[in-house]
């Protein structure tokens, strides 16, 4: 503690902030894999288990809204507080007997850890705009990719705790030790984070959630499809295919994912090198064309693969992995240009209103997922896929550019 008071004020916040996003995201990764295995232990089918989560992702659009309107009132430092409170609340009821655990019950608890999530994520990414002065854009770029990316890391880490939780402690035991260790972590984040970080000067009316800015509307519609691209075929079609066609058993597919994740996420703390420091400049809208165009024509690749002669397993667990790669420097390059386009008055609103599409994207693809796969099959999500990137790409041609900009700020 006395080593932290000796920081700058702004590094003592980053890593209070980045500390307290760390600390969520293991519990929301480990709850998600608590939820499937145990259900999918119970007997439910994998589409069973993909509409638990169905409230997750429904809550997280109005949240992001919502939540940046709170942000920029109350502060972020209450929004993210608030965010932690939740999810204490949502594990603490999947804690009641199992005959109580119904469906509709663990939707509500889902929905509840949606709303705390997206609060979480948004107050922390809308802090960081805060803490780094706008002169310093390389140094906005690397906080950005070094939280987003450890986030995802993390979540893969929190994929395979859960498995070991319930494992060692059984559902409710794992579950009741997440929300003891989460209620400290909140309990200290009440006493230590810095009072009104983020609150907006002048009081935002309600229908400020809604962008006035054209980058930031252009960068919003862009994110929408890179991510629904991502989760119709990834969320549902991929684990019903690798369980059902490669005959993997639940902790093959639970382990493949989380290792997955955890790649993913290294890849995005490292994309400020990957898209920057070999040109000596900060992307700005045709990276994010470039980026997204790179990406656009793999999914459909990896569906032309599958209906050859090529072995099936290497073709599409061979083309995941380049697809994690590409997908991950194209989310942290987005996460950058969100930060760096929203104003640092009411930043959460700008953030929010972004964050609101992001979570729209997955919701559209989680539900394509299930219908798409169920209905022609895991190639035609991949095709799906390519034609939701490539929207993505052709609308990012609308993003401002910038003259060059040194990383060594």
């Amino acid at each position: 503690m006395h080593a932290l008071s000796r920081l700058a004020p702004e590094v003592r916040q980053y890593l209070l902030v980045t500390g307290n996003y760390w600390a969520f995201t293991l519990t929301d990764g480990a709850l998600r894999m608590l939820v499937v295995l145990h259900f999918h232990s119970l007997g439910y089918t994998p589409l069973q288990i993909a509409a638990l989560f169905l409230f997750y992702e429904i809550f997280g659009v109005v949240t992001n809204l919502v939540g940046g309107y709170l942000g920029a009132r109350l502060g972020l430092n209450r929004t993210m507080n608030i965010g932690l409170g939740l999810q204490v609340a949502a594990l603490l009821m999947l804690t009641v007997p199992a005959a109580w655990l119904t469906i509709p019950w663990v939707m509500g608890a889902q929905a509840l850890s949606g709303i705390a999530k997206d609060l979480n994520k948004m107050s922390a990414k809308s802090s960081i705009k805060l803490l780094v002065p706008d002169s310093q854009q390389g140094t906005l770029y690397k906080w950005v990719a070094i939280l987003t990316g450890s986030k995802n890391a993390l979540k893969g880490v929190g994929f395979f705790m859960g498995g070991a939780l319930l494992a060692l402690l059984g559902f409710t035991g794992a579950v009741l030790t997440m929300a003891a260790v989460l209620a400290l972590i909140w309990l200290a984040s009440l006493l230590l984070l810095k009072k009104d970080l983020g609150k907006a000067k002048a009081k935002p009316k309600f229908r400020d959630i809604l962008s006035k800015s054209r980058a930031i509307n252009i960068l919003s519609a862009a994110r929408l499809f890179l991510f629904g691209a991502r989760d119709v075929w990834f969320v549902v079609a991929l684990l019903v295919y690798l369980s059902s066609v490669f005959g993997w058993d639940f902790w093959m597919v639970g382990g493949f994912l989380a290792a997955w994740v955890i790649g993913y996420g290294i890849v995005q703390s490292f994309a400020p090198a990957i898209t920057g420091k070999a040109s000596g400049q900060l992307p700005d809208g045709r990276a994010a064309f470039a980026w997204a165009a790179v990406l656009a024509g793999l999914p459909a690749a990896i569906a032309l693969g599958l209906s050859s002669d090529l072995p099936a397993q290497w073709v599409l667990l061979g083309g995941l992995m380049l697809f994690g790669a590409l997908f991950a420097v194209n989310s942290s390059l987005h996460s950058y240009l969100i930060v760096s386009y929203a104003k640092a008055d009411g930043v959460s609103l700008d953030v929010g209103f972004y964050y609101m599409s992001n979570a729209l994207g997955r919701l559209i693809g989680t539900l394509l997922s299930g219908w798409v796969y169920q209905a022609y099959g895991l190639e035609a999500c991949l095709w799906v896929s390519s034609a939701f990137v490539l929207l993505a790409a052709l609308i990012s041609i609308g993003l401002p550019r910038h003259r060059a900009i040194s990383l060594k700020e």
